[in-house]
């Protein structure tokens, strides 16, 4: 069986209170999704998620409601390790602002 490789992720448009869905790469650990904003917080879904951390997102078929957090990579240092590790394993690539996604 080979696993999911897109996460599709909405979010609140801050601006426009309209709904934005992106497809994104993404991880899974410890029943928890990560995904990685290559352009760091300047991201429209980042900024979206700074203003409003409720989203939505589907991962095969699987639909879930959650909250988002930015993973600051200082001081779960260990956390940001291991994505960084699994989305390098997955798909040779792990550079970025790690975002967390828990479903509720």
């Amino acid at each position: 069986m080979t696993q999911p490789q897109f996460l599709y992720l909405i979010t609140t448009g801050w601006k426009t209170a309209r709904r934005h869905r992106i497809e994104i790469w993404f991880v899974e650990y410890n029943k928890k999704y990560y995904i990685l904003s290559e352009h760091l917080q300047q991201a429209h879904w980042v900024q979206n998620i700074i203003h409003d951390p409720h989203v939505l997102f589907t991962v095969d078929h699987d639909k879930f409601e959650g909250t988002a957090r930015i993973v600051d990579k200082v001081k779960d240092s260990r956390l940001a390790d291991k994505v960084s590790k699994l989305m390098s394993t997955k798909y040779g690539w792990n550079d970025g602002l790690i975002v967390e996604l828990q479903h509720n």
